[in-house]
């Protein structure tokens, strides 16, 4: 299965993220485990990509692509930002991090899925989850 969804960078698409994902869960008949992984490390990296990446800029988009074969799905979501340091956020468990109301996105997809990867200098994140 290939599914594809293009959003201009605008919050309020986050709802077409959603209904993408929930899209994917119906077909797919994910389990409810597997399904809250994938739409909050969805919706965790479209955010960043619409806020961080695009700036919040509405005339730039952000690409979602899913594949899935039998024991996997491959998520990847790019926006049309600069990229930035993925090798070099901060941890936001340390304590001097607890009550900072943002960077916990990446935190969120590392444990969420099985695989996170970046390309492009940080524009693309890519996110595997097993099916098994």
């Amino acid at each position: 299965m290939r599914k594809e969804l293009t959003i201009k960078s605008v919050s309020e698409n986050l709802r077409k993220v959603e209904k993408f994902v929930d899209e994917v869960s119906a077909d797919l008949s994910l389990s409810d485990e597997i399904y809250g992984n994938l739409l909050i490390a969805t919706l965790e990296a479209a955010n960043n990509a619409i806020v961080h990446g695009n700036k919040s800029r509405e005339d730039k988009i952000v690409d979602i692509h899913l594949t899935s074969e039998k024991e996997e799905i491959v998520l990847r979501v790019q926006d049309e930002g600069d990229g930035f340091d993925y090798e070099n956020i901060p941890d936001p468990t340390a304590p001097e991090n607890l009550e900072k109301i943002n960077g916990r996105g990446v935190f969120l997809m590392q444990r969420l899925s099985d695989k996170i990867e970046f390309f492009e200098r940080g524009r693309i994140v890519q996110l595997t989850f097993s099916l098994k």
